[in-house]
């Protein structure tokens, strides 16, 4: 009879220290996910705020290559017809050559975070 009451007691003492335990433990995840929300919208408001310079950037650049090639062709309608082409041309040259470019780098980059913060992770 003696074993189930040192079982018993046993329970008795580390119900509240496995509680703890779990309780800390929820803390942490819910700590990291905080931290990896935060850093994602970071990421994502820079993403934006340099998307929209971007384009601003190739507005201007447009309307500069399309006043520029008027000049030299003498119309209007070549000159910004010739400027779309370019454009035309830089957009089907970025879609033949998203994989290499764009998906695979932005693939590798979120890996070596993800490993990155595992690392991080286990040796705290």
């Amino acid at each position: 009879m003696s074993q189930p009451d040192n079982l018993g007691s046993f329970l008795k003492e580390t119900k509240p220290l496995l509680k703890e335990y779990f309780e800390t433990r929820l803390e942490i995840f819910r700590l990291q996910a905080v931290r990896i929300a935060s850093q994602s919208a970071g990421y994502l408001i820079w993403i934006i705020i340099s998307l929209f310079i971007l384009f601003i950037i190739f507005i201007f650049s447009g309307i500069v290559l399309g006043c520029w090639l008027s000049s030299l062709t003498g119309s209007y309608i070549s000159g910004f017809g010739l400027t779309t082409l370019v454009f035309l041309v830089i957009f089907g040259l970025l879609m033949a050559f998203r994989n290499r470019l764009f998906i695979n780098p932005v693939m590798q980059s979120v890996i070596k975070k993800t490993l990155e913060d595992q690392d991080e992770a286990d040796t705290d």
